[in-house]
This record gives C-alpha cells, structure tokens and sequence, in this order.
C-alpha cells in the first residue's frame, strides 16, 4: 500500500534558508522503494499538518508516559544535553558510560519521523530545558517516501520550535546513517544530509554532525561490523563511532548525570 504523505502548509513567518553542502558528504526504520531525489536548491521551514495527529498521540501514548514516569521519579535538572530522536538514539543505552559528566538524558522513541519530534517537543524537551539537544531523525522519514527537501524543513521547524521553549539551545544533528537494509535509498540520504548540513552552517549554534563517512568501508558500502543483523540498527561498535564523533560536539555542563 503506498504510503500517505504528511501535508504541510506554510508557517506564520519563517525565513530560513537551507543551502545545499559544497559537494558531497563522502561516503532508520521502514523499508521503502528507491526514491529519486528532487532537485530543488533550497527550501524554506514549513510548519508540518499532521492530519493524523489524534492517531499519532495514541500511538506513543506509552513511550510520553514512560518519560513522564522516568521524569518524576528521578527528578529533572535543567542544563543538560538531551538526545532526541528515533530508535537509534533510543537504543544507545549506554549514553552516559560514553558521556559521563554531561549530563546526559535519552528522549529516543522507535520508529519516529521527524514531526513527530516536533508534535511532542513539549513532553520531549520542555521539561528538560537543555542546554544543548544532540538529533538524530530522518531515516524513518525518508523510508517513507518524504523527499529530503522535506526532512530538511522539518529539522528546521524541530530547530525553531526548540527555541521557542529554550531559548539560545544548542542543536548538534547527527548524520543519517547509511544503513545496509536501506541502502538503496542512499542518494536520498546524501541528499537530505547535504541540505541539513548546508542548513546548519547558516544557523548559529545549529551543527552538524558527520557520522555517514566514518560509517563507510574502502569499497564505499556500510561496514557491516558496525550493525546488527537487521542491517538498520547499530551494535555496540557502532556506538563507538558516533561516541567518538558525537563527544568534541557536546557542551560542556555542570550538570551530574542522573
């Protein structure tokens, strides 16, 4: 059954600008056909419509309780770094041996695109009222047959209504991966990394996160020793990658972690 695409519709007023990356970065979690990236240069944020925005509360009614449990019982600092995001972020279950001292929170619930983020950035980020976010979204968007123009303006909007909340948060965006299941849709994938990537160098305290390239073996194709068998998500070598590339990026705070 082919997939039904979000609609969205423009926004009260919003002006930013998302520039293409100079050439290409080297080198989630729905299986989708081989899209065909379009190519338009630039695109402004869009406010996402979310038609079924009723269903889509349901259906993570139990990740946002779990949250809100998670954050009664142990309490909330403000000032941490919170990483937000789909199943990737929600399996690095070992953030804070990887990041200790930071302050670290894991805001990941599976299977997420983008909007969604953005429908519960107040059950996700408010109460947490970070001094940074670390992202990592889009997979499961552009498996879904939303073209990278898409992914790219809703990182925006994610960006934008984080800010409206916090502030002058810092926002760092991890690369989307190159998976082996999905590796098919790698052109779509390089696309919608150099336009957040092109995003980001115009936004102050906005950065990228380039975690694509290290994930590529000699021939160019995924090294297979970072993932499980799924081919979508990552092992624990995997992890140690983007530890690697994520800790230089994170600010630094006071903040224990919890």
């Amino acid at each position: 059954m082919k997939p039904v695409k979000r609609v969205f519709c423009p926004p009260r007023a919003i002006s930013l600008l998302i520039l293409l990356a100079a050439g290409p970065l080297s080198g989630s979690e729905n299986q989708g056909s081989t899209p065909v990236a379009p190519k338009v240069a630039s695109v402004q944020a869009r406010t996402p419509v979310r038609p079924g925005w009723l269903y889509a509360r349901r259906k993570w009614d139990a990740e946002m309780a779990a949250f809100a449990k998670s954050d009664a019982e142990k309490g909330v600092k403000p000032g941490g770094i919170l990483f937000v995001g789909s199943s990737s972020i929600r399996l690095w279950t070992t953030l804070s041996e990887d990041f200790p001292g930071q302050g670290v929170t894991n805001r990941g619930f599976g299977g997420s695109q983008i909007p969604d983020c953005v429908e519960y950035i107040d059950r996700l980020v408010t109460p947490h009222m970070p001094r940074q976010i670390v992202f990592y979204c889009g997979g499961n968007d552009l498996a879904a047959h939303h073209s990278p123009e898409a992914v790219a303006e809703n990182f925006a909007v994610f960006v934008e209504e984080a800010r409206r909340r916090v502030p002058g948060v810092r926002v760092a965006f991890i690369s989307i991966a190159p998976n082996p299941a999905r590796w098919a849709q790698v052109d779509w994938v390089r696309e919608a990394n150099r336009r957040i990537a092109g995003y980001c160098r115009g936004a102050e305290g906005v950065e990228f996160i380039d975690v694509f390239s290290a994930m590529l073996a000699a021939d160019g194709k995924p090294r297979p020793e970072l993932f499980r068998e799924d081919g979508l998500h990552m092992n624990r070598a995997g992890y140690k990658v983007w530890a690697r590339l994520v800790g230089p990026y994170l600010a630094h705070t006071e903040v224990s972690v919890r």
